[in-house]
């Protein structure tokens, strides 16, 4: 399934995002920096990418770490899954987290992050006094891997 996204470069040397395969559930988003940026150990950068999108509404765009830039570098979105929401129309922009105990350095154009547009449900919460008895119940944290 494929929808058109608006894009608006905020910066003439912002890049598109690109899928690496058909397949791809995620477009690859690409550092716009004036120079290139080392990010100490512990620390958080906020990585700008030069665009701002136009969600379709019934959608949000997703942003998560791409699997080579946190095992080679130990990069990752500090908030582990960001979110673009349809009516957002600022930049995007990802704050990289250092969790490695090097300094890791990002260049301008580099992929800095993976971007999932997928639909969401938006929910009506009701109290109630009683939920549908399940299998499981209230089994927690790691009840489901009993043998």
């Amino acid at each position: 399934m494929t929808a058109q996204v608006k894009i608006k470069k905020l910066n003439e040397n912002a890049v598109i995002p690109t899928y690496g395969t058909q397949y791809s559930a995620g477009a690859d988003l690409y550092a716009c920096l004036d120079e290139s940026v080392s990010i100490e150990p512990g620390q958080t950068y906020l990585v700008k990418t030069g665009l701002a999108m136009e969600i379709p509404e019934g959608y949000a765009g997703l942003i998560y770490a791409r699997s080579g830039l946190a095992t080679k570098k130990g990069l990752a979105p500090a908030n582990k899954v960001g979110v673009v929401d349809a009516d957002y129309r600022g930049e995007v922009m990802v704050p990289l987290h250092n969790h490695s105990s090097k300094a890791a350095v990002i260049e301008n154009g580099e992929r800095i992050a993976q971007f999932v547009i997928t639909p969401f449900l938006t929910a009506d919460f009701v109290i109630s006094d009683e939920l549908s008895d399940t299998v499981r119940g209230e089994g927690g944290f790691g009840s489901t891997g009993r043998g």
